[in-house]
């Protein structure tokens, strides 16, 4: 039961329908397509959609997608990669010759070929009910006509300034007076409007042929990248399997590799190796949580990458043995120091939306650009921002996740589903990039191992580990003193977190009273909303 004298949120509970996003427009627009009497999916699609236009730091159709999808809350869950692929042209060679060791940010060949809008266009087709016209509408009006600058959104635009001054379209774009717009100002983006307006009329076509498509390539070319016309013709995501584990008699989904949900999982049967006899935020906990997590993520950092294109050892990673022997390595009273580095960049921005509709078609959809705002790159002509997702490849030669022609990194957007009985019981996901696999392994061990309120699981302090050998941890600064204090004297360093640690939307189904729970992230702008 949720202590009323906090200053926190109380969960949302509704009997038909309900939609949790990290902004209100977001939120809002999924309830008024399902009450237009489209279904989860359509709510989904056309919320990320308006979350591409007022969210435009934290995701766009320039892109990545992931999603999973209960038809009727059954326990069979479909997954989808609308993962992007590197240009045919780009090798390992071309950075060598260039003397770098790492994929700089703002340039062309951090631009993977975006794959959201053919997950868009396949998961309405499929599993929609309305056109897709009906469900980008409010996008295209948002983005027309203009929207009001939130909170979170503001706060995140202005540290990103400097990335937008340095690209002449992202700056007329997204700093028109000079500067981020302030909290309450309109911003609109009249060149997304009518390039959202060419996918409504031709779908995928209108994004990866023709001149959106001619646009993006031609300005990537001219910044030095080798993306050509049929790079983009041929993209396509695709229907995969996904990977599971059961964790105290609940089944995790999650989407496979090239996506770091099957890291998630590691954790889990990390964590399921230990009862919950401490408390669910006590020093002991944190402390096996956090081991657990760098234990998972140097395997991830080793091992993950596009299945396609290199051996990606999933049994091995959700085999019970293995999760043995990484909780047998823990020592609950003394940070470990033997781990390998981790070589991924810290990145924190995506958004994540859980729907449930009437007939408990339970849809559970993320969409990112990576870093805030991307490369910071934008196309001229058709106001895409340009996602930064190459980023994430290796440069090391021999390395699973070597950067390839045509190959998909290893992705950090990961969206969860939990099955028990037969039947949904949970849409959730937690963004938040590198924080990603820990945070639902968090959240889904304190709702099931302390039984918590939704919003009272989302709302806990957090830390992440950032280091390999180094036992660095980042903390929120509403971690407790007497917590980072002893954290310390058990070997871990603990620093501030710069920025507020991910964030969360979860909807879980009450078979049994017919309603529904919701969620948002308090660190975020959004809301869960049912009626």
């Amino acid at each position: 039961m949720r202590n009323f004298e906090k200053p926190t949120r109380s969960v949302a509970v509704s009997t038909k329908a309900m939609a949790a996003t990290s902004h209100p427009y977001a939120t809002l627009t999924a309830v008024n397509v399902l009450q237009a009497g489209g279904n989860a999916m359509d709510a989904a699609i056309a919320a990320c959609a308006v979350q591409c236009v007022v969210e435009p730091g934290s995701t766009g159709i320039g892109g990545d997608c992931f999603a999973l999808y209960a038809p009727k809350g059954g326990a069979e869950v479909l997954a989808y990669n609308g993962s992007g692929r590197t240009p045919a042209a780009l090798t390992v060679d071309w950075f060598e010759e260039r003397n770098l060791t790492e994929v700089p940010r703002q340039s062309p060949s951090a631009v993977t070929i975006p794959g959201a809008i053919d997950a868009w266009v396949t998961l309405n087709r499929d599993h929609g009910r309305l056109p897709l016209a009906d469900v980008l509408a409010p996008a295209i009006r948002y983005a027309e006509e203009g929207y009001a600058v939130s909170p979170r959104v503001h706060r995140d635009w202005v540290l990103e300034e400097e990335l937008l001054s340095a690209d002449p379209a992202a700056k007329a774009v997204f700093l028109p007076k000079g500067r981020a717009p302030r909290i309450g100002e309109t911003h609109r983006q009249p060149a997304l409007a009518e390039t959202l307006k060419a996918i409504a009329r031709e779908g995928r076509d209108g994004f990866y042929r023709g001149p959106v498509a001619e646009d993006m390539v031609s300005h990537l070319r001219s910044l030095g990248g080798l993306h050509t016309l049929e790079d983009f013709a041929n993209a396509r995501g695709e229907y995969v399997t996904p990977v599971t584990t059961d964790f105290r008699g609940y089944t995790v989904h999650e989407c496979p590799p090239n996506g770091q949900g099957i890291i998630a999982l590691m954790i889990l049967n990390i964590l399921s190796q230990y009862d919950a006899r401490h408390e669910a935020h006590s020093v002991d906990r944190l402390h096996i949580e956090i081991e657990a997590t760098r234990l998972a993520y140097a395997a991830r950092d080793a091992w993950l990458a596009d299945p396609e294109k290199a051996n990606v050892p999933v049994e091995e990673m959700l085999s019970g043995d293995l999760a043995e022997r990484l909780a047998g390595m823990i020592d609950p009273r003394r940070a470990l120091t033997e781990l390998p580095d981790f070589e991924m960049p810290l990145h924190r921005d995506t958004v994540y939306i859980s729907v449930v509709d009437e007939e408990r078609n339970a849809v559970s959809f993320i969409n990112s650009i990576f870093d805030s705002f991307g490369t910071g790159i934008v196309a001229p002509k058709s106001g895409v921002v340009l996602h930064n997702r190459g980023q994430s490849f290796s440069l090391k030669r021999g390395h699973p996740n070597m950067i390839a022609p045509e190959k998909r990194p290893l992705h950090t957007i990961i969206p969860g589903m939990v099955t028990r009985n037969g039947r949904t019981e949970l849409s959730f996901g937690v963004m938040g990039g590198y924080y990603q696999a820990m945070g639902h392994a968090h959240l889904i061990s304190k709702l099931v191992d302390y039984d918590m309120d939704l919003q009272e699981a989302i709302d806990l302090p957090r830390l992440i580990p950032v280091g390999g050998r180094v036992p660095r941890v980042e903390a929120e600064h509403t971690v407790s003193p007497a917590i980072t204090a002893e954290l310390t004297n058990r070997g871990f360093e603990i620093v501030p977190s710069p920025d507020p640690i991910g964030g969360a939307q979860v909807i879980r189904i009450d078979w049994e009273n017919g309603t529904l729970t919701g969620a948002s992230e308090s660190r975020k702008d959004g809301i869960a909303l049912g009626y």
